[in-house]
């Protein structure tokens, strides 16, 4: 019996490459639709939850809206603020040169530590006005040490503190109130430093800082003598 000869051409690579491509295709969308039906076959109750957002309406209550009003009276915690001094600056609705709590040193170390945080940017460290940011181009607050400003009442610190004034923006979000009145006094610090005279010295130290300053006028180091 005569065998049969087959003869067996070979496929061109490309087209072999080219249904492996096909078939990892195919595989992949497969899997596609088995992740999909895995992932739709999912509860979704902690995801769509039976819940009203914010300002949503709704039909259950007959005002029509989901949120409810507060018992009448309520106040949130740390909010009811009827302290008008502490947390306004003023009494009875007049701004006052006083504070809703006595200032002792360790309030000031704290006043001068926020000022030196918040204020230095714009009236720098000694409150003349010419902060980092205003040698930059920022338009320049006015000095703490003119007049008008000493003659301020504390409460006006404060305020401004609070509310904002011109340029500056308010940091109230910021500084709580507490902070900004001892901020105020602190300011009143640096206004006293620039403008304070022999007499607000005590007494006990008057003598020395006289003996100092004649020292140097007489252009002589300061702490020696002749």
């Amino acid at each position: 019996m005569e065998c049969l000869k087959l003869k067996i051409e070979p496929r061109p690579l490309l087209a072999v490459k080219g249904g492996r491509a096909r078939l990892a295709r195919s595989l992949g969308v497969v899997c596609l639709g088995a992740v999909a039906m895995v992932l739709f076959g999912c509860r979704l109750d902690m995801h769509v939850q039976p819940k009203y957002l914010p300002y949503e309406p709704t039909d259950f209550f007959s005002d029509g809206r989901s949120e409810r009003q507060p018992v009448e009276g309520t106040v949130a915690r740390g909010q009811l603020r009827t302290d008008e001094l502490m947390f306004t600056g003023r009494e009875n609705g007049v701004v006052v040169d006083k504070f809703p709590f006595p200032i002792t040193r360790a309030d000031l170390e704290r006043g001068r530590e926020r000022y030196n945080v918040y204020c230095t940017p714009c009236h720098d460290y000694t409150g003349s006005g010419r902060g980092m940011i205003v040698q930059r181009g920022f338009p320049q607050p006015p000095s703490y040490h003119i007049q008008r400003l000493r003659d301020m009442p504390a409460g006006h610190f404060f305020e401004v503190m609070t509310n904002g004034f011109g340029a500056m923006y308010s940091y109230a979000a910021r500084v709580d109130p507490a902070d900004r009145w001892r901020i105020a006094a602190y300011i009143r610090v640096l206004q006293l430093s620039q403008n304070a005279k022999v007499e607000d010295v005590p007494e006990a130290d008057r003598q020395n800082l006289t003996s100092q300053a004649a020292a140097q006028a007489a252009g002589q180091p300061m702490g020696q003598s002749r």
